[in-house]
């Protein structure tokens, strides 16, 4: 069913009058007879009495004018609803990140809710190396990694330069060193993350070309378990600086630098090249940008 005879029908029984329902809608009376007649022929039923005097309606007639109004009310509510979205006050985001990506969004995240606090925000928590191909299936809006997709169906930016850090309880023996050389962690027991990432292909590709041991007795799930084992000087590890910070600020890890070993890593915003991006994300691109 078309929604203009219902707009016309609509003014037609609160006018109570066909030429005062065409001026309103500024056409002519025998458009607005017309468009009723139709509305009547595609519902099969009489909606106004035009036997009398007095435009009436009939029972048919109350009943479709109910919901003309309902409409009425729906399509200014979707125009509402468009319009916040083009402000950027309403919609939702949803990004990709794996854990450690996760925690540097945070700070993004709050600032962005605080700038628009009607948009609902998702992070799904996903292995880095899936990201891209979700957002190319239109499984996720944004992506965050650490690495270069190159996929000329994606475009990537660059916004943060990370590094991993490698870090020690405060008890620990380097905890009092500014730097160390790779040689002397051959004695060491590493806590490992149990995902494949390429920075740890990178560590482990350096130990074998400097001949040390790289003793991974313990790997744990998150990077939260990693942390914490460490602090609690059961073994020491490499972690991105980010995910480690706030525990370097308070003096729970210290940071020791590995002189044979600087690894950066380059944070990507990652999102599709040749789908148009909605209000909201347009909108996180700038305030990540910023």
């Amino acid at each position: 069913m078309e929604l203009y005879p219902l707009k016309v029908f609509l003014a037609v029984a609160s006018e109570k009058s066909f030429s005062r329902a065409g001026e309103k809608l500024l056409r002519t009376q025998p458009a607005v007879s017309l468009a009723v007649q139709r509305l009547e022929t595609q519902l099969g039923e009489k909606l106004i009495d035009r036997s009398g005097k007095d435009l009436l309606l009939t029972d048919a007639g109350r009943i479709v004018l109910d919901y003309a109004r309902r409409f009425e009310n729906l399509e200014r509510e979707l125009e509402n609803a468009l319009a916040e979205l083009r402000d950027n006050s309403a919609g939702r985001l949803i990004v990709g990140a794996n854990e450690s990506t996760s925690l540097y969004l945070l700070q993004h995240i709050e600032k962005y809710r605080r700038l628009y606090p009607k948009v609902k925000v998702q992070v799904r928590r996903t292995l880095s190396s899936r990201i891209p191909a979700q957002l190319i299936d239109g499984d996720l809006e944004l992506g965050v990694i650490s690495y270069d997709p190159t996929d000329d169906r994606l475009q990537a930016r660059v916004i943060y330069t990370d590094h991993l850090a490698f870090v020690v309880s405060p008890e620990h023996r380097f905890a009092r060193r500014d730097s160390i050389s790779i040689s002397e962690l051959g004695m060491e027991t590493f806590v490992a993350h149990n995902v494949v990432s390429p920075y740890r292909e990178v560590v482990l590709r350096e130990f074998q070309r400097h001949k040390v041991m790289l003793n991974m007795d313990v790997e744990m799930p998150t990077v939260e378990t990693i942390r914490l084992m460490v602090q609690r000087n059961e073994g020491v590890a490499f972690l991105p600086r980010m995910c480690v910070e706030q525990d370097l600020e308070k003096g729970l890890l210290k940071e020791v630098r590995v002189e044979e070993l600087k690894v950066e890593r380059k944070i990507r915003l990652v999102y599709p090249a040749r789908r148009a991006l909605s209000h909201a994300a347009r909108a996180f691109l700038e305030v990540v940008g910023g």
